[in-house]
């Protein structure tokens, strides 16, 4: 539980309605077989970190103010010449969010950033990974209100994955659809 007895939205919603609904959908006889959400992943790729470190820092300072986390550099793990890419080098930034700050992220990301989307007419269906996880890419990181747009040197895109403890992409779809994640029909 958060400070002050401060529950997020999502997570009461799973707690109230959402246990009980996939319940009776999918015929679990234990409370424990329901499916969950058990992290999400922000992943931002920065191409011409290997030139330049202010656009790592600046990265860095943008998907923390998101997630209200901070966030990890992530580091090339192979040499590749083609691309200038030596081991070691810093190549994006990521961050994991569980629990508490997982459901706020959520949430944000479904009533805030998704419908400020440019030409959204909702997410692909098809983004399972065959083991009840979803990932979804953001062109921009400007759709977040935490973003400033004046402040913005480049627009970079995102990635996100969210990872359920479903078996199968029918019940994480299942689970995803009762958060209301808009789904395209």
């Amino acid at each position: 539980m958060a400070k002050n007895g401060y529950i997020p939205r999502l997570k009461e919603q799973y707690r109230k309605s959402l246990i009980a609904a996939l319940t009776k959908e999918f015929g679990y006889r234990n409370v424990m077989e329901v499916p969950k959400l058990e992290k999400i992943v922000l992943n931002m790729g920065v191409g011409g970190g290997v030139a330049d470190k202010k656009k790592i820092q600046k990265a860095v300072e943008e998907i923390s103010l998101i997630a209200g986390q901070k966030a990890v550099v992530t580091r090339a793990k192979k040499s590749i010449a083609n691309f200038k890419l030596r081991e070691g080098v810093p190549i994006g930034v990521k961050v994991t969010l569980r629990n508490d700050l997982m459901f706020e992220f959520l949430d944000r990301l479904i009533t805030i950033a998704l419908p400020r989307v440019r030409d959204f007419r909702g997410v692909s269906p098809k983004s399972f990974d065959g083991k009840g996880n979803y990932a979804l890419g953001l062109k921009e990181q400007i759709v977040f209100p935490e973003i400033d747009y004046d402040t913005v040197e480049e627009i970079r895109g995102m990635d996100i994955v969210i990872c359920t403890t479903a078996n199968t992409d029918k019940e994480a779809k299942a689970l995803l659809a009762g958060f209301r994640l808009p789904f395209r029909s």
